[in-house]
């Protein structure tokens, strides 16, 4: 992720921000006043849909649910059909013959590497850095970093990343065990660290929820602490007690091995993907339809649409290898924290060859485009305070 410097000042007692730039009344960001006459202080934090910005508003939007769509089928396609014309990336990952992946072992290496990223991100980033912001008295800054904070829908996103890690263990995506999966296999074997694993993805998963709603609004909270506790727990046992218990099987259990990471990759990974790609397709459909016809109720579909799609996404990022990360899908879909103030210029500019990048480009202008689209882009123009947007402010 791209972290922002953000700014803030006190206008009457009130506590005003913006992701780059902030202004007050009575003061001066330019302290020499050499402002322009013709130059605007974007406030970005204030920007609402208006009959004057509608236009480019449901444009821009129908753009992000575009490149959206887009990403997301590309993904499903790189690991169902080929990947940079060759096989796909599930028959490549299930051979267990390449450089990258020469035995079972190491895709099962790969898997507990992805779960246990994830669980550090949610518990020392994405809980632990509004929190430790909060705490040294940095609370606008503290805010922007709550990732879904526009939709208040972080506890949602923070608990699928914790499915995430339950799906891959147990093999499937509806709770249930699967015979040919990693938690079948450590029970056979040694059933009492099975039950530790499954509890302790429980209890991060328990103590993330039990944050108060809108964590936006409790990150200092007692349970925001325990939250990232947990997560700590169990990245903590992911890392140094169940991956080392796979490392230490002798060879006999290589075909079961094989037999967990194909069940992983047709019944986790693939069915996650697949749903991916039909959600932001059906997305799309709600956001052309917004445009359209610009009412309440359609940005209230659009932003159910958006939830919908979401949900996938957050359930995947137990596995953010292969080509969501080779090809740069992972940030161009997700890139947090939001640079408002250039999401407010795209919009006023419309120029959507901002939105885009290619093979050869700098990082500075991959970062810029990844920063201006993707879930949270589109989650800015759908959702304010927690609540779709209304055509009439």
């Amino acid at each position: 992720m791209t972290f922002l410097k953000t700014v803030s000042c006190l206008c009457g007692g009130i506590l005003v921000a913006s992701s780059m730039l902030a202004s007050c009344s009575g003061d001066n960001d330019d302290p020499d006043n050499n402002k322009k006459p013709d130059e605007e202080i974007v406030d970005s934090k204030n920007l609402d849909y208006s009959a004057s910005n509608a236009d480019s508003w449901h444009n821009y939007s129908v753009r992000v649910a575009e490149l959206l769509a887009r990403d997301s089928e590309q993904l499903y396609n790189s690991w169902n059909e080929s990947y940079n014309g060759g096989k796909s990336f599930a028959e490549i990952f299930k051979s267990a013959n390449t450089s990258a992946y020469p035995s079972y072992l190491s895709c099962i290496e790969e898997i507990l590497d992805g779960c246990s990223d994830i669980a550090n991100e949610v518990g020392d980033a994405k809980i632990g850095d509004p929190y430790d912001l909060y705490v040294q008295g940095k609370r606008e800054e503290a805010l922007y970093a709550v990732e879904s904070w526009y939709s208040w829908h972080s506890r949602d996103d923070y608990a699928n990343n914790i499915h995430s890690i339950r799906n891959s263990y147990f093999g499937s995506l509806d709770g249930s065990v699967s015979a040919n999966s990693m938690s079948a296999l450590v029970n056979s074997l040694d059933s009492d660290l099975d039950s530790r694993t499954k509890g302790l993805i429980d209890a991060a998963r328990t103590a993330i929820m039990d944050i108060p709603q809108p964590f936006r609004n409790n990150i200092n909270s007692s349970e925001a602490l325990k939250a990232q506790e947990a997560c700590a727990d169990l990245d903590r046992h992911l890392t140094t007690v169940l991956k080392p218990f796979f490392e230490n099987l002798d060879n006999s259990h290589e075909s079961r091995l094989g037999d967990i990471v194909a069940n992983y990759v047709d019944n986790v990974v693939l069915p996650t993907y697949k749903l991916l790609k039909e959600r932001n397709a059906a997305m799309l459909e709600a956001v052309r339809n917004l445009s359209g016809n610009r009412t309440d109720v359609s940005f209230e579909k659009a932003c159910q649409a958006w939830l919908s799609a979401r949900e996938p996404w957050e359930k995947s990022e137990a596995f953010l290898f292969g080509p969501v990360d080779a090809l740069g899908l992972d940030p161009n879909m997700d890139s947090w924290p939001l640079d408002q103030d250039a999401i407010v210029n795209h919009l006023k500019s419309g120029n959507f060859n901002d939105l885009l990048w290619g093979d050869g480009d700098d990082d500075s202008k991959v970062e810029a485009a990844q920063n201006i689209r993707g879930f949270h882009t589109l989650e800015f123009l759908l959702f304010k305070d927690g609540n779709p947007r209304k055509t009439n402010n």
